[in-house]
């Protein structure tokens, strides 16, 4: 299935194939963040494609960049799945990337570094020792005036945003004592330690936000 019409906004899973409800949900406000803060950026690297979903309707819309897709090989099947059916010339199949053991993928479309970075939804499933891991590994990555671009919900002022975030975290917590949605004011402590500073900040439906770092040093 060939996604020539960019006015449809509705995905439609491949047969069998994971669906993210949230993906759907959020993909064109993210998009519309996207297209202001990537205007310059020619390589973008995906950190946590998941089910494949954003990258999909971001790359063909986004048609002046590559969009690098990467995630643990066990996702692998699910992102190609999707890009088999709605494939796009800027949009390239998963390279393996686990936080927990790997280094940042080398960009295999040029010889160049990625020059963005973007992720949605991945540091509150990850331990914080790993979320530190990847700021690390961004930080030490990406080249001056280089975008770390992160989605997802944020506690603030040591408080949750909402009552549905707090029982979001609330069974978060329950599934892994070591996800949970993290604060504010340490993903920008702990991104000042790598180089990141923090450009631009969107609020987003459902609670959630984008987070826009970029490399100033």
């Amino acid at each position: 299935m060939l996604n020539d019409d960019l006015d449809n906004s509705q995905s439609i899973a491949p047969a069998g194939i994971a669906f993210s409800q949230a993906c759907e949900n959020n993909k064109q406000p993210i998009l519309e963040v996207l297209q202001q803060e990537l205007q310059d950026s020619i390589h973008v690297l995906e950190v946590g494609s998941g089910t494949g979903q954003h990258s999909v309707y971001f790359a063909p819309r986004l048609t002046h960049l590559t969009w690098q897709t990467s995630d643990m090989f066990v996702n692998h099947a699910t992102i190609n799945a999707w890009h088999a059916d709605y494939p796009a010339p800027n949009l390239y199949a998963p390279l393996t990337f686990d936080v927990s053991r790997d280094s940042v993928p080398v960009n295999e479309v040029a010889d160049a570094p990625y020059d963005a970075v973007f992720t949605a939804n991945s540091l509150h499933i990850m331990s914080w020792t790993l979320v530190a891991k990847l700021f690390q590994l961004v930080g030490d990555m990406l080249p001056l005036n280089g975008k770390f671009i992160v989605y997802g919900p944020f506690n603030e002022n040591g408080s949750y945003s909402s009552a549905s975030n707090r029982q979001f975290d609330h069974s978060l917590r329950q599934r892994d004592a070591n996800s949970g949605i993290r604060h504010l004011e340490d993903v920008i402590d702990l991104a000042n330690a790598h180089h990141l500073m923090l450009s631009k900040r969107y609020e987003m439906p459902s609670n959630n936000q984008i987070l826009v770092f970029e490399k100033l040093y």
